[in-house]
């Protein structure tokens, strides 16, 4: 069963940091990229970031472009996403996701999904 579970979200000030993670099983890892996709109240989703599980290479929204990282832990099968300088507008769902092939990384849709954890970036 393929699972991607999403954990840390929560209440963060503006200008704050917040990590998020996402353990991932049930499918072999190293053929997907593997990543994050938020939305926000009344908008779409939006792809933010993704990783190549096999090899680490990263790639972003211009949105988060600066102030989130995302890494790996592939002992862990784990899948983070570090956020700093948080805005008002990073409020939103985010979702861990995994694309199999490279050019749909950053899409909103995605081949998997998490459930979804909360983020509110509060002024």
């Amino acid at each position: 069963e393929v699972q991607l579970v999403e954990s840390g979200g929560g209440l963060v000030q503006v200008g704050g940091s917040l990590r998020l993670s996402c353990a991932a099983s049930g499918f072999k890892l190293d053929d997907y990229f593997i990543g994050w996709v938020r939305q926000a109240p009344g908008k779409e989703r939006e792809g933010i970031s993704c990783i190549n599980f096999n090899d680490g290479s990263r790639y972003y929204a211009d949105s988060v472009k600066g102030r989130f990282t995302i890494d790996r832990d592939n002992a862990k099968n784990t899948v983070y996403s570090e956020m700093i300088e948080m805005k008002a507008e990073d409020t939103a769902v985010y979702y861990c996701a995994a694309w199999f092939h490279y050019s749909d990384c950053l899409r909103s849709l995605s081949d998997y999904s998490g459930q979804g954890t909360q983020v509110t970036v509060s002024s």
